[in-house]
């Protein structure tokens, strides 16, 4: 534990300001805050590295473990809290901050299971809002999805809100940035995956989905939700409500498909690997 008094302490650089810096990135780096995503940051579920630990002293003791347990540790600085809240530039971040390292993006085609294997996808095309890419994110985890493939368009998951709101999911979740102007059609031919687009034209209520074994589930922004041009070249999925009342959050919308075909993706699997 290293303890740090002074804000402008040159191995503080990487924390300083991130409401202003974050948003744009930091040389390959990303901010953690929070004890739950900072011990998922330290496991070896984690698909990043963690370059240095800033903590408040009444902090320490809880996580001295998780950090003690890490095999490659980094260092962990110690101030107090109005040094924390000079260098961060707010001072709501729990005493508990992490810088990790992006590391090389991994293509598509290596994060999507081969042909041959059951597969579950997620494509966020146009989602510019945080809260609700975490929330994918975070539904991704929970309902098994192999990747999550991301358009020019949509924000960062590893933003600090994003992973907060992820509950550490954009952490674990493996997810690929796609090439500007992707054409989400090919891209779903190329993998070998049944591109399904979610939206409330769509022809096919999700409760009555036979789920593919090897899926790719498209989201649109709220609102303006999906492009035409890509409802017209893929099967349209809806989900019923009560009359008159035609939307829903698109994190929650996500969800409830993700669940209909997580069912589908467990009885592939179970048939691909049955029991004795």
């Amino acid at each position: 534990m290293i303890q740090i008094s002074d804000p402008s302490d040159p191995r503080l650089a990487p924390y300083a300001a991130m409401r202003e810096r974050d948003l744009v990135g930091r040389a390959g780096r990303f901010i953690v805050e929070g004890e739950v995503t900072l011990r998922l940051m330290l496991s070896p579920r984690a698909r990043f590295r963690t370059e240095s630990i800033l903590l408040l002293p009444e902090r320490v003791a809880g996580l001295a473990a998780a950090i003690e347990a890490c095999p490659d540790r980094p260092p962990v600085y110690v101030t107090d809290r109005a040094v924390m809240s000079a260098v961060a530039g707010f001072p709501i971040h729990r005493g508990v901050l992490a810088v990790g390292i992006r590391g090389d993006d991994a293509g598509a085609e290596v994060l999507v299971p081969q042909a041959a294997a059951p597969a579950l996808v997620v494509g966020l095309a146009g989602l510019t809002n945080h809260d609700n890419v975490g929330g994918l994110f975070r539904n991704a985890a929970a309902f098994g999805a192999d990747a999550v493939l991301l358009d020019a368009g949509t924000c960062d998951p590893l933003y600090r809100k994003a992973i907060r709101v992820s509950a550490g999911a954009a952490l674990t979740v493996p997810f690929a940035r796609l090439d500007p102007g992707v054409d989400w059609f090919a891209t779903a031919a190329a993998l070998g995956l049944e591109p399904l687009a979610l939206s409330p034209s769509g022809a096919e209520d999700v409760a009555d989905l036979a789920p593919p074994s090897r899926a790719l589930l498209i989201l649109g922004t709220e609102g303006p939700g999906l492009p035409a041009s890509v409802l017209a070249r893929m099967r349209g999925l809806r989900i019923a409500m009560a009359p008159g009342f035609d939307s829903l959050n698109v994190a929650t919308a996500g969800a409830i498909a993700l669940h209909r075909l997580a069912c589908g993706l467990r009885t592939a699997r179970d048939n691909e690997h049955p029991l004795p």
